[in-house]
């Protein structure tokens, strides 16, 4: 009766991994179709490159629209456009990363006086979204003469970077799983809390600092909202962004749907290269953690 039991448990088992795989299949392929459309319209060819396609697969395979997307300048300069997001994009990482875990470690192992009340100040002003102040940003960047000409890519890297120090709140908390004793030993072997910071803290961070750079380069490179209020009609400082929402307007939507579907696939580009690059600390980290 035993061996019947466990043999029903074991059919069991196997019949419910058997639905939950099969569910979670179809899931990841409806999930996938429309990146494939996409990735499979950049390469299509033929006369007709507007929106409508008759087949899911393009019945012309060719490079052309990824050529054309960096050389036909005659309306939008898309190599322009990522470049000026590209730029915006690593600041804004470089800029936030660094104050993210300078707050993060101030909240985490300083004591002030007014750490409780940023904390909670923090906590509610979160609870807000940020385009409630976007009229008020802009107005405040257009005083200081930031929204006009090449001070544009500097006017968003201040708008992506001003309230960063907001978001420590992650970072705290995983800086508060470090054992306080490490660093009250660096302080007896005359470590300041700089060298404390560089040398204890960070490199036990590593798997957050991934999280927090791809984070940081993400929202940049990926915002459209706050872009397109600064940039205005500026077109030499459009963001990648705002480039492809200009592709699938009337007046070009005939002739660049399919470069923008090209577009789309480029801009996953850096994002990847940047995981990629960033997974071996992270996997070094942990596998550091796991001995320790």
């Amino acid at each position: 009766m035993a061996k019947k039991s466990t043999g029903s448990i074991r059919a069991q088992r196997l019949t419910v991994d058997i639905i939950v795989h099969t569910i979670l299949i179809i899931m990841a392929v409806i999930w996938l179709i429309p990146f494939v459309y996409i990735a499979a319209q950049s390469f299509r060819g033929g006369v007709n490159l507007g929106m409508f396609s008759s087949t899911f697969f393009p019945k012309v395979w060719t490079f052309d629209n990824y050529i054309k997307l960096f050389t036909d300048t005659t309306s939008l300069d898309f190599f322009g456009m990522f470049k000026n997001t590209f730029i915006i994009a690593c600041c804004t990482c470089c800029i936030s990363t660094f104050v993210v875990l300078a707050v993060s470690y101030c909240m985490s192992r300083l004591k002030w006086k007014m750490r409780k009340p940023y904390m909670n100040m923090s906590m509610v002003i979160g609870l807000f979204p940020g385009f409630m102040s976007m009229v008020a940003i802009y107005y405040l960047l257009k005083t200081m003469g930031l929204t006009e000409g090449p001070m544009i890519p500097v006017a968003l890297i201040v708008c992506y970077t001003s309230g960063c120090g907001m978001g420590f709140h992650v970072m705290k908390g995983y800086m508060d799983t470090i054992p306080k004793a490490l660093d009250e030993a660096a302080y007896l072997d005359g470590a300041t809390k700089w060298q404390t910071f560089i040398r204890i803290t960070l490199p036990l961070c590593k798997p957050m600092i991934v999280y927090q750079i791809i984070t940081s380069f993400m929202g940049p490179w990926c915002d459209f909202v706050m872009a397109k209020l600064i940039v205005g009609a500026e077109a030499k400082y459009y963001t990648v962004a705002i480039g492809l929402w200009r592709m699938l307007e009337k007046e070009f939507v005939g002739n660049w749907f399919t470069r923008f579907c090209s577009g789309s696939v480029l801009i996953a580009i850096p994002i990847s290269i940047l995981y990629i690059i960033t997974q071996r600390f992270y996997q070094e980290a942990m596998s550091g953690s796991v001995k320790g």
